[in-house]
């Protein structure tokens, strides 16, 4: 979700130049911040000219957008999976919207390679420390000119030893390319890759999930799902959600279904408690007063699982690696 009165991902134009935040405070240097507030002003001025040449690049649609993405293998070993003290299998899963790789920046347009590069270090260092079996992520970047040019999910999956990842690309145009993607320690089967119907003037949003099968569980597959709603309009994720709902009955499984929902739990258009109630779902404590974007302290970010899977673990972590806190849950299998 991004901050008010900042340039958001459909804001910000093809010419920007990027910048380190941690550049000499020299004012006759281009990379000064007086500079960098000078490029800032103009990618503002220059911002519905640019929303504009890149929607023209987006095809109408009034339906789903449904893909079946590629799994990538790195190459990380398999786990061996892990288990409670009665011996029962356990996954442990993260979610963390990436916010493109700026940590708390600006914008990732504004910012180096090198930075995009640490910001995304940092990211993989509280996943070795953690080891969740999978992590789930949001804005997760392919190759796009506005965060360095690379793939941010095959970069953490390498740098966190995930031995397999998926990307589901939403927003797809000239130079730009993200969405929501999965990465993980056991084997990813089966992904799918939904982008929700057009919801102008926000950028496409969707999910991607996958089965997971744990290997000591080998009879109980869990499709784990991540997704991004949109942040502007509650009738909009209202409309999310029903779609969202329809993918994940269809595929009749035991599911983990995690993001940034852009929403909370109390919340007037009470879209949570719709997607709980259809799919069979519960999550941590959900009228629990926990913070996952802290810029408007609210609860964004959530971890819900089928009713036949138990939450033994959950926690907000507290390392400051993008705009939104990483959220962490241990799901014991039946």
């Amino acid at each position: 979700m991004p901050e008010p009165d900042a340039p958001t991902e459909s804001e910000t134009p093809a010419d920007a130049a990027p910048v380190d935040d941690a550049a000499a405070a020299d004012d006759t240097s281009p990379d000064s911040p007086p500079a960098r507030r000078s490029r800032i002003r103009r990618a503002i001025a220059r911002r519905p000219r640019v929303v504009a040449r890149i929607r023209r690049t987006l095809p109408p649609r009034s339906d789903p957008l449904r893909a079946v993405p590629d799994v990538d293998r790195t190459s990380a070993p398999e786990s061996g999976g892990r288990a409670d003290a009665d011996g029962r299998a356990m996954l442990r899963v993260v979610t963390l919207n990436l916010a493109h790789g700026r940590s708390t920046g600006f914008h990732q347009a504004l910012k180096r390679t090198r930075t995009i590069q640490r910001n995304l270090d940092a990211v993989a260092e509280v996943l070795r420390r953690e080891r969740p079996d999978v992590v789930a992520f949001q804005e997760a970047d392919g190759p796009s000119f506005w965060s360095g040019g690379f793939d941010h999910v095959e970069f953490i999956a390498e740098a966190s030893g995930f031995g397999w990842r998926v990307r589901g690309a939403h927003m797809v145009a000239p130079r730009i390319e993200y969405g929501t993607a999965l990465a993980a320690r056991l084997p990813l089967s089966d992904p799918l890759s939904v982008t929700f119907v057009p919801s102008p003037p926000t950028f496409n949003k969707g999910f991607v999930l996958s089965t997971v099968t744990h290997p000591t569980a080998p009879d109980c597959p869990v499709d784990v799902v991540s997704v991004h709603l949109d942040f502007a309009r509650a009738a909009i994720r209202r409309r999310q959600i029903e779609t969202l709902i329809d993918e994940l009955r269809a595929r009749d499984r035991l599911r983990i279904v995690v993001g940034d929902f852009n929403t909370s739990w109390d919340a007037r258009e009470q879209g949570l408690r719709r997607l709980a109630e259809a799919l069979g779902l519960r999550a941590h404590d959900p009228e629990a007063p926990l913070v996952t974007f802290p810029f408007h302290k609210r609860r964004l970010d959530w971890i819900f699982a089928s009713r036949g899977l138990d939450i033994v673990e959950h926690r907000v972590l507290p390392d400051v690696v993008s705009d939104h806190r990483g959220v962490l849950a241990g799901v014991r299998l039946p």
